[in-house]
């Protein structure tokens, strides 16, 4: 059987140019993560410096309280965490935003309804999306109302 190359890289073009590629990489559910990646950031300055302001793409503002799943890992933050309240990161401890060279949009803060207890396995974790706008100095995305799912790797 012959391959025509050129409608195999049409076929991509067209996936790519709707975001299907993150969405059949889960098995038909969006990738969150990708879409949470299309954040830029604007350099301000206030009396300390210079200051990054993220600015939110229209995918991102249209999660805003929203139910979404993000699959990631709980990274344990010293002294704060707390079975119902932790950080879930888009990469293993190793390569997060906090002890590798992630950016700030691979992490959430979620809040949990039910308390889960630490793992180093995957897990998947639903809840109601929201961008936090306001206070630089915390977590630019946040799950509320959320709950554990399963473990990524069932």
């Amino acid at each position: 059987m012959k391959t025509n190359l050129s409608v195999i890289a049409g076929l991509v073009l067209f996936f790519m140019s709707f975001g299907a590629i993150g969405v059949l990489a889960q098995g038909g559910k969006p990738n969150y993560w990708n879409i949470l990646s299309e954040v830029t950031y604007k350099v301000e300055e206030d009396e300390y410096g210079e200051l990054y302001v993220p600015e939110f793409s229209e995918k991102i503002k249209a999660l805003e309280g929203k139910e979404v799943t993000l699959q990631g890992f709980i990274i344990p933050f010293e002294g704060m965490f707390k079975p119902e309240h932790l950080i879930l990161s888009s990469l293993p401890i190793d390569a997060c935003f906090f002890c590798g060279g992630g950016g700030p949009e691979t992490v959430a803060e979620v809040f949990l309804e039910e308390e889960i207890e630490f793992t180093a396995r995957p897990v998947k974790i639903k809840g109601k999306f929201k961008i936090n706008k306001d206070n630089l100095g915390e977590l630019m995305y946040v799950l509320e109302e959320a709950a554990f799912v399963s473990y990524a790797d069932e």
